[in-house]
């Protein structure tokens, strides 16, 4: 990707939501709810105080994030659907634990 954020931006990739309901009806992509969740793609160097000392990102690329819903704003970069969006509208970090990981595998 040739894009880098300023300041305390970050670029995240949505996580692909649902295509199937709980009971197996094939959702539209019309009616389907965009997921709240993705993918840190690329970050800012951080903002600075006010002597002008940088405070670096908590977040890092591949950092699964969780983020609320009218946050970012969409961008289309290299053909790809992404998120711009500042570190503060980031609710946190997922962590994925060991059963998680067995469970989707």
């Amino acid at each position: 990707m040739k894009f880098r954020p300023l300041h305390d931006r970050v670029v995240i990739r949505r996580a692909e939501g649902d295509r199937k309901s709980k009971g197996g009806i094939i959702i539209p992509d019309t009616a389907k709810e965009k997921p709240q969740e993705g993918e840190v793609i690329a970050v800012g160097p951080g903002s600075r105080d006010e002597s002008g000392k940088l405070i670096p990102l908590d977040v890092k690329p591949g950092d699964l994030i969780l983020f609320s819903k009218w946050s970012g704003t969409e961008v289309k970069i290299d053909h790809e659907d992404l998120l711009i969006m500042k570190e503060s509208d980031i609710m946190g970090i997922v962590e994925k634990t060991e059963a998680a990981s067995r469970k989707s595998a």
